[in-house]
C-alpha cells in the first residue's frame, strides 16, 4: 500500500532560525512559520495565524542560518514528524515538519541585484 507524508507551506518566520549542532558534528536549524488565514463570519472579515514549527538539516540549514531571518516570506516543504518525550513521567508530543526545501519568496536589499550591477555585468 502506499504512502505519502508531504508538507507544503507559505508562510512568514516568526523568529531567526536557531543553530545548532549535533554530536557528531551535523547542523541543524529550526524556526516558526506563522501562516496566516482568512474567513468571513456574517459581515466581519476574521483572521488568525497557524503557526508550524520547522527543522533543517545538512545543507538546508547552511542555507537557512545564511539567508532567513524574522519576517521573511518563505515557501517550506517537507514531511510531518512527531516527537515524543517525557516530562515529570507524563508522556507529552511535539509535531514539526522537517524541511526538504525552503524558498525565501520575497527579495530584500542584500538579494536585489541594483540596476548598476546588472549593467556592469
Amino acid at each position: 500500500m502506499p504512502a505519502l507524508n508531504r508538507v507544503q507551506l507559505i508562510g512568514w518566520l516568526g523568529k531567526d532560525p536557531d543553530v545548532r549542532q549535533t554530536t557528531s558534528g551535523k547542523k541543524v536549524t529550526s524556526f516558526s512559520v506563522a501562516v496566516n488565514r482568512r474567513w468571513k463570519s456574517g459581515s466581519d472579515t476574521r483572521e488568525t495565524a497557524d503557526w508550524f514549527n520547522i527543522e533543517t538539516w545538512g545543507r538546508q540549514a547552511d542555507f537557512c542560518e545564511q539567508y532567513l531571518k524574522k519576517g521573511r516570506l518563505v515557501f517550506v516543504e517537507g514531511r510531518l514528524q512527531t516527537d515524543r518525550y517525557e516530562v515529570n513521567g507524563e508522556t507529552r508530543y511535539f509535531t514539526k515538519v522537517v524541511a526538504s526545501q525552503v524558498q525565501p519568496l520575497d527579495r530584500h536589499d542584500t538579494d536585489a541585484i541594483s540596476d548598476e550591477e546588472e549593467l556592469t555585468d
